[in-house]
C-alpha cells in the first residue's frame, strides 16, 4: 500500500487492521504483537473496524427480519448489536462532549467535565437523540439488503474521518487517550478518508455525493466548534465526530435507499 510517503508491507497492513479492531471493537480477538505500531499510524484502517461493526449489525437485522420481526424492532436489535460490538466507545465520547461543551463556562472547566465519568443532562440528552435518530433512520429501510448497505456505509465512512480530524487539530490536553495516540501523518489521514469514502457508493451515486458534501460540512463545523470550545481535540471529540458522521450517513441512507 502506497500513498506518497505511506508505504506499508502486507504484514503492517494486517497489523494495523488488527490494532484498529482491538481498539475500536470489543470482539474476542487473540493477543497480537503490534511491534511498536501506534494507533496514530494505524488509524487509516479504522474504516475496516467500522466495516466489521456494520456487518454485525446487518446480520442481526437480517436475522430479526427472517424471524418475522417488523422493521422497528429489527432496527433496534441491529443498533443494540453495534453498541455491544463497540462497547459504546463513541457514545461515551458524545455524551462527554455534550456535557463539557454545554455545561462548562471556561476551557479548563469544559475539559474537566469531559473527563468526569458521571453523565449530566446534556450528555443524557445527546445519547437519547443519537439513539432515536439512528433507530428512526434504520426503521425507514424496508429490507436487510438496504440495512446492510446503510450500516456498512455509516460505520466505515464515519470512522474514515477520524484520522484527518486528529491530524488537523492539536491535542487539547497534554495527556489522555488522544495525546498518547501519537501524531497522524497527512498520508495516513488521506488514506483513511479515502478508504472510508468508498462504501458510500453503496448509497447510490446521488446518495454518495450528498453524503460526501454533508460529511465535509459536518467535519468543518465540528472542527471549528472544538477549536472554539477547547482549543483542539480529545479522544471524546473524536468519538463525538464518529457519532455525528454515523447519524448523517444513516439519514442520507434512509432517503437514498428507501
Amino acid at each position: 500500500m502506497k500513498l506518497r510517503n505511506l508505504t506499508l508491507s502486507p504484514r503492517q497492513i494486517l497489523d494495523d487492521i488488527a490494532l484498529c479492531l482491538v481498539f475500536f471493537t470489543r470482539l474476542p480477538l487473540p493477543v497480537f504483537d503490534f511491534r511498536g505500531r501506534s494507533l496514530a499510524a494505524a488509524i487509516w484502517a479504522a474504516p475496516v473496524a467500522g466495516l466489521a461493526v456494520g456487518l454485525i449489525g446487518a446480520v442481526v437485522y437480517a436475522t430479526a427480519e427472517r424471524f418475522g420481526l417488523a422493521m422497528g424492532p429489527a432496527a433496534a436489535l441491529a443498533l443494540a448489536a453495534t453498541l455491544l460490538t463497540t462497547g459504546c466507545l463513541h457514545e461515551d465520547g458524545l455524551s462527554d462532549v455534550a456535557d463539557g461543551f454545554g455545561g462548562g463556562k471556561t476551557r479548563g472547566l469544559k475539559l474537566e467535565i469531559m473527563r468526569d465519568s458521571r453523565i449530566g443532562a446534556y450528555g443524557a440528552s445527546a445519547l437519547a437523540l443519537s439513539l432515536l435518530i439512528r433507530w428512526s433512520a434504520l426503521s425507514e429501510l424496508v429490507d436487510p439488503t438496504q440495512a446492510l448497505f446503510a450500516l456498512i456505509a455509516a460505520h466505515a465512512a464515519s470512522r474514515g474521518l477520524l484520522g484527518a480530524f486528529v491530524h488537523l487539530l492539536p491535542s487539547a490536553r497534554s495527556d489522555g487517550l488522544s495525546a498518547g495516540a501519537g501524531t497522524v501523518s497527512v498520508e495516513t489521514a488521506i488514506a483513511g478518508a479515502v478508504l472510508g469514502a468508498v462504501p458510500l457508493l453503496l448509497l447510490g451515486p446521488g446518495g454518495a455525493v450528498v453524503a460526501v458534501i454533508l460529511l465535509g460540512l459536518l467535519f468543518a463545523a465540528f472542527r471549528a466548534l472544538c477549536l472554539n470550545q477547547i482549543g483542539g481535540q480529545t479522544g471524546d471529540t473524536v468519538g463525538a465526530l464518529q457519532q455525528l458522521g454515523e447519524i448523517t450517513i444513516l439519514l442520507v441512507a434512509s432517503v437514498s435507499l428507501s
